[in-house]
């Protein structure tokens, strides 16, 4: 398995958080975006820039991931593309995305795009807080926990 992380977006604390367990579970742990992501120096971690444009790291994520394979968003329809394939998604809220919840995320992502486009302000997630990354962190070690049985 691979994890795989739609890097851009991703929080320095989840990065952390994915190099430490990476190194742990002795688990291939990419970062891909648009931009350059240093990570520290380890078999088990790399990072991949990739060009600039509209959803180049997505696809790249998409292409390169396989069954089984982890990938970390907060893009559903990523989330969506990945499951697809037979990949497992996380958000770095610790949401796992699934094919039963998939759907509905979608649904309402749209919603609330068509609700901005209509001049309605809905504000953003709130900051990511303690909870978040300790819920992140718990299910990056359930999913973690399941490779090595």
């Amino acid at each position: 398995m691979t994890i795989w992380v739609d890097a851009d977006a991703c929080p320095v604390a989840i990065k952390e958080i994915l190099f430490r367990a990476a190194n742990r579970s002795e688990t291939d742990c990419c970062l891909i975006a648009n931009q350059y992501i240093p990570v520290p120096k380890s078999k088990f971690l790399s990072s991949v820039q990739v060009s600039h444009g509209f959803d180049v790291a997505d696809n790249e994520i998409v292409q390169r991931c396989v069954e089984g394979d982890l990938v970390i968003t907060s893009d559903i329809p990523l989330a969506a593309e990945v499951i697809e394939k037979g990949a497992k998604a996380l958000s770095p809220r610790g949401e796992p995305y699934s094919k039963a919840n998939i759907g509905a995320r979608l649904n309402m992502r749209d919603f609330m795009d068509t609700m901005r486009a209509s001049g309605i302000q809905s504000g953003g997630p709130p900051p990511l807080g303690p909870k978040e990354k300790q819920a992140f962190a718990n299910q990056l070690d359930k999913y973690l926990a399941k490779l090595k049985r």
